[in-house]
């Protein structure tokens, strides 16, 4: 699903991001409800932002990525985390792109993400490379989603990658 979001472009410094695990649901300018093999998942767009609400046998989980005031915990490279019975890992890049090839890479995941069930993309007024988009899948008994945030006025594209489940117990 892609969507143009009925607001200012907020979130302007991929720098300014920052994530979270466990906080409130956020208001959001788009939300996309899915049921993924028994769990709940919703996908909302936040500004340039997102936020990640996981259901699945009684246990839960809500993971942001957002322009937070008053947060400490700039966006990581990397966690992994046991929560619950889950295993959690979270990964994040910046890449840095040239405007040509910016311009190029955001239509390329627009058109990916728009057309995918589980997709949900939002792009703002003002610049057709100012966007936010997520694509959530199942596979193997993880729940896994990868997110854009695109700052073309910084040439600069925030990529994430969560997966979260049940950890495997390993045989002696």
């Amino acid at each position: 699903m892609l969507t143009t979001l009925k607001t200012s472009y907020t979130d302007t410094r991929a720098a300014d991001l920052a994530w979270a695990l466990g906080r409130e649901p956020l208001p959001a300018l788009a939300v996309l409800d899915l049921e993924l093999a028994g769990a709940k998942l919703q996908l909302r767009l936040l500004g340039a932002s997102h936020q990640v609400l996981l259901e699945e046998e009684e246990r839960s989980c809500s993971e942001t990525v957002a322009c937070m005031p008053g947060s400490s915990t700039p966006l990581p490279l990397g966690v992994s985390k046991r929560i619950g019975g889950w295993e959690y890992e979270f990964a994040a890049r910046v890449e840095k792109l040239n405007h040509g090839s910016f311009a190029g890479r955001a239509q390329e995941l627009l058109a990916l993400v728009a057309d995918h069930p589980n997709g949900l993309a939002g792009t703002f007024p003002g610049s057709p490379h100012a966007f936010t988009a997520m694509l959530a899948q199942r596979h193997e008994g993880q729940v896994r989603w990868r997110t854009w945030h695109a700052y073309p006025q910084e040439g600069q594209l925030v990529v994430t990658r969560t997966q979260i489940g049940v950890r495997m117990s390993a045989s002696l």
